[in-house]
């Protein structure tokens, strides 16, 4: 794709419209930055690109568009009287660990719970372990190296590991830390949460990692300006209680106390939580969820149950999409009518998981092997595509948005491994006020997003067709249909067939029992000879009657 210049954009009358999509308004040659949006009285909206606001990044004195979240989280900190409780994937950021260490000191209770990936600070590893960090692992090192190294040396001095190294930070002030291995395991699927409580009424969810890269940008991207991230501040005694339940679950006895901690699916089942905040309801879950439980009652059940109350439009912005039941729901809408627009991160949206390439039509094999009940969309729709991000950042949303009046954020990727693996947290906010933050960030990514099947990736189908002349047929009856809900009481018994599980037979018994009572829930379907546990697992979230 070719992209015009400014002056292209200027003339053609583009530029006013991309102008008005985030409120600005040309005054002379000079562009002014749209007005900041109210904010709803209980629950703030923060976004480290925000087009209306700037600040000076600390680490490499950059001045920037955007909210400083940084800034955000260490006022929060620094305004708790009594308590702290901190958890986060990975911290990093010294002046985070900084306000944690002076609360401590002025005698706040602090906790804080790390991913144990992450739990270690940087400048403890030896030589030895360095040699065998994977690429990944040593860029991570190589960012903190740059970070705590503050005269540029290349050698990190005690002075500078004590002042810039976050972990070193929060050890030498006696802050108590654990990790997801507490429970005596080796740790969950991911400790991948993202939140704060002070006081038990100022709470604070985000989508980022308390990092440089999460943040505010890379040192070794120069023009790096953070992951595309979101932070909520909401002033609530009430749901600050249930997030103070989350945490004391895995908190357990704390540091040096039994291996008490539960984390991952040792928690057990938490519903929906909903809370009212005057005209606003926030709902939360929290991830994850056993197999063996009904989907429905899962975060991604609870994100699937909210795309459906859709009439107009939905809007996402998604780090990752894997989740074949929620690409399945969003077809059935599609079908209804509703306007379904989408950015993904592109380091996840052209991979053969990635749910977006069943939203445009098409389907990636895995070594010639589509995934199970992949359904690519017959209607495929134009409107996904990939941001145009600063090198070094990626798009780490997760939210959607449901007819600009309901969002649902929060650490939680849409993938099966968030739904039953990780320590996650998702929020769903009914509030046009916060809708309209949400919604000004997702235009500010999608007016600048390539959208459709890149070519590339369209070779790569036709070269896995010459090359896998064998999945075309095997996977036929996978990739040839909508992911539409299946309706029990009015399906064909060639319908019935195409469900998981289903053969003739029972799909003939499903018939003759409707024709005597019409099923109205799943409980009533489980009467049917032949239906049990497994079958009720496989077709939750797929059908409907």
């Amino acid at each position: 794709m070719r992209l015009l210049s400014p002056y292209s954009w200027y003339f053609s009358g583009a530029l006013l419209i991309v102008l008005n999509l985030f409120g600005c308004q040309r005054l002379g040659s000079k562009v002014q930055r749209p007005a900041p949006l109210p904010q709803d009285a209980f629950v703030e909206a923060y976004f480290n690109h925000s087009p209306s606001t700037n600040y000076q990044e600390p680490y490499r004195q950059l001045k920037r568009s955007g909210d400083d979240l940084e800034q955000l989280i260490v006022q929060a900190i620094a305004s708790a009287q009594s308590t702290v409780d901190l958890a986060v994937q990975e911290l990093r950021l010294p002046k985070i660990a900084q306000a944690l260490a002076e609360r401590r000191q002025a005698g706040v209770e602090v906790r804080v719970i790390l991913e144990n990936n992450y739990s270690r600070p940087w400048s403890d590893l030896t030589e030895a372990e360095l040699t065998k960090l994977s690429q990944r692992e040593r860029a991570h090192y190589d960012e903190a190296v740059r970070l705590i190294d503050l005269n540029k040396d290349a050698k990190l001095s005690p002075t500078e590991i004590n002042q810039g190294d976050g972990l070193v930070i929060l050890r030498n002030a006696g802050v108590p830390v654990i990790d997801d291995t507490a429970d005596g395991s080796k740790g969950s699927g991911l400790m991948h949460h993202k939140f704060l409580i002070v006081d038990g009424r100022i709470l604070l969810v985000t989508s980022a990692n308390f990092t440089t890269s999460g943040i505010h940008g890379d040192f070794a991207a120069p023009d790096s300006r953070g992951n595309a991230n979101n932070l909520l501040k909401i002033e609530s005694s009430e749901l600050a209680a249930v997030f103070t339940q989350e945490f004391n679950l895995m908190w357990g006895d704390g540091p040096g106390g039994k291996p008490d901690s539960r984390f991952g699916i040792n928690k057990p089942l938490r519903p929906v939580q909903e809370v009212t905040l005057g005209n606003t309801t926030v709902g939360v879950q929290f991830s994850p969820i056993s197999a063996t439980q009904p989907w429905s009652l899962s975060s991604n059940g609870l994100i699937s149950k909210t795309l459906s109350n859709a009439t107009q439009s939905i809007d996402l912005a998604l780090f990752v999409f894997s989740e074949q039941r929620l690409a399945d729901v969003l077809g059935t809408m599609h079908q209804q009518g509703i306007q379904i627009r989408a950015v993904i991160d592109p380091g996840f949206a052209y991979r053969y998981y990635s749910e977006g390439l069943d939203l445009m039509g098409v389907a990636l094999s895995n070594k010639c092997q589509y995934e199970t009940d992949n359904r690519p969309w017959q209607e495929a729709i134009t409107t996904v595509g990939v941001p145009q991000l600063p090198q070094g950042d990626v798009l780490h949303h997760k939210f959607g948005i449901i007819d600009t009046q309901t969002v649902i954020t929060g650490s939680h990727n849409w993938s099966a491994a968030a739904n039953h693996q990780n320590d996650e947290t998702v929020l769903v906010i009914n509030s046009s006020t916060v809708a309209a933050h949400f919604e000004r960030e997702f235009e500010r990514l999608y007016s600048k997003a390539v959208q459709g099947v890149p070519m590339a990736v369209l070779d790569k189908i036709n070269e896995q067709q010459q090359q896998c002349t064998q999945i075309t047929q095997a996977n036929n009856s996978n990739v040839s249909t909508i992911g539409e809900l299946v309706n029990l009481n009015t399906a064909s018994q060639e319908e019935l067939e195409t469900l998981p599980g289903i053969g003739p037979k029972l799909a003939q018994r499903i018939i003759s029992a409707r024709q005597q009572n019409k099923f109205t829930s799943l409980e009533d379907f489980d009467q049917v000879s032949g239906v049990g546990p497994t079958l009720l697992e496989k077709l939750d979230g797929r059908v409907t009657w």
